[in-house]
């Protein structure tokens, strides 16, 4: 059996957005996914928290209270703290010219509302792989099966394992928590997002699906069900 995966250092996410319902969201989906989070409801607060505890990727919606996304930009680049801390800019405001704007202004990454939480994940992930690479792991190990997330690939024994990308973020749902049982609506939350209004068949679907395709290696498929509770890996 391989040796278990090396434990993450949990990322620092600042998390700046003036509307409380889409601010719990966020903290919510970010700390599911292992991120140490922080709030700040306007520029001001964002500012101050940036300063007291330097983040790691401060996701930033344009539209504050009283300093605007774009000038907490300007702001954050100055300073010698934050000058390398990435920003992912999220913005209703979906013209080129200000996507130009905002990344002028300091921002690593820029997204469109409404946006998809996993992708937003993802791009979270893609800058902590850029600026602080030990924050994530590349490689995520289960017994003989052995996930690539930079590649997006999957093997048993070194056989690779071909995966939809459903059945991969599923996959890497389950294997991230092994051993512990995971609701449909907690995978329909990491897998699909908090703001898809799907059934918990659509799990079960993908779940017998990713079992099939486990099956094909000389191991037994991984996954257990847990009746009346959900998914775990055995």
């Amino acid at each position: 059996m391989r040796p278990a995966a090396p434990a993450k250092v949990q990322p620092h996410v600042l998390i700046v957005e003036d509307e409380p319902a889409q601010r719990e969201v966020l903290r919510y989906s970010l700390q599911a996914e292992g991120f140490r989070t922080t709030v700040a409801a306007d520029g001001e607060a964002a500012l101050l928290s940036a300063a007291e505890d330097t983040p790691d990727v401060i996701v930033l919606d344009w539209m504050l209270p009283h300093v605007s996304g774009p000038e907490i930009c300007r702001r954050l680049r100055r300073s010698p703290g934050t000058q390398k801390t990435a920003i992912i800019m999220l913005s209703a405001r979906a013209e080129e010219s200000d996507k130009i704007q905002g990344l002028e202004t300091g921002a690593d990454d820029y997204m469109v509302k409404p946006y998809s939480l996993p992708e937003l994940i993802a791009r979270i992930r893609s800058q902590l792989r850029r600026i602080r690479p030990a924050a994530v792991l590349d490689q995520l190990t289960h017994g003989d099966l052995r996930m690539d997330l930079e590649q997006r690939r999957v093997f048993s024994n070194e056989r690779e394992i071909p995966l939809g990308p459903t059945e991969f973020r599923l996959l890497e749902a389950l294997i991230e928590r092994p051993g512990r049982v995971l609701s449909r609506d907690q995978l329909l939350d990491r897998v699909w997002g908090k703001d898809q209004y799907l059934g918990a068949r659509t799990v079960d679907v993908h779940i017998a699906r990713l079992r099939k395709a486990l099956s094909q290696t000389d191991a037994p498929a991984p996954i257990r069900t847990v009746r009346g509770a959900g998914y775990a890996l055995r």
